[in-house]
């Protein structure tokens, strides 16, 4: 399977993990306030280049350093609605933000790879179908969610052991979001 067989159009939805695929991770901690946020390279063009394909764009992301009182939910409403904003200056686009406030033990449907983010995503945009869906995500979360409600997932990672132990999740591998987004273009 190719992305080009895939026949991508603005029927399609492109679900976005954040951190680790839009912005720098904080290894160990967690990104608290605006000025710990960080594009990673790249990311701004890629999100554009996704805005002229894709019909509908989505941030999914566990945030549990709300769950853990590390931040409020505040905090991160002012993160996002700036990351917006940076997003919308460059031409690019996000429709929604969908975040999970809870602890990996707290075993909350809403929190990634379980599927709750997706269903408030489908019930807020009635005409998302899955299966012409991507879940692009760092993570081997991100590629369980996306396979738990029927998604293609694209891995942005470049560790090997991961991918080939992994490769039933996986659909498509790239480094970065910028390489994904240039392959969606070379191949259109």
């Amino acid at each position: 399977m190719t992305l080009q067989n895939l026949n991508i159009s603005e029927e399609w939805s492109l679900f976005l993990d954040r951190d680790g695929v839009i912005n720098k991770r904080i290894v160990g901690d967690y990104i608290k306030k605006w000025d710990e946020f960080e594009f990673l390279p790249g990311v701004l063009d890629a999100i554009k280049i996704f805005t002229a394909i894709f019909g509908k764009i989505f941030v999914v992301t566990n945030q549990q350093g709300i769950g853990k009182g590390l931040m409020t939910e505040m905090d991160l409403e002012g993160i996002h609605n700036k990351m917006i904003e940076e997003i919308g200056y460059k031409g690019g686009r996000i429709n929604k933000i969908y975040h999970s406030p809870y602890k990996a033990e707290e075993k909350s449907v809403f929190r990634k790879p379980n599927p709750g983010l997706a269903r408030k995503a489908k019930i807020d945009f009635p005409s998302i179908e899955f299966n012409k869906s991507i879940m692009a995500g760092d993570s081997i979360s991100d590629m369980q969610f996306g396979k738990n409600v029927g998604m293609t997932t694209v891995f942005i990672n470049d560790d090997k052991q991961i991918i080939e132990q992994n490769m039933d999740l996986i659909d498509f591998v790239f480094p970065d979001l910028q390489s994904f987004a240039e392959m969606l273009i070379s191949e259109s």
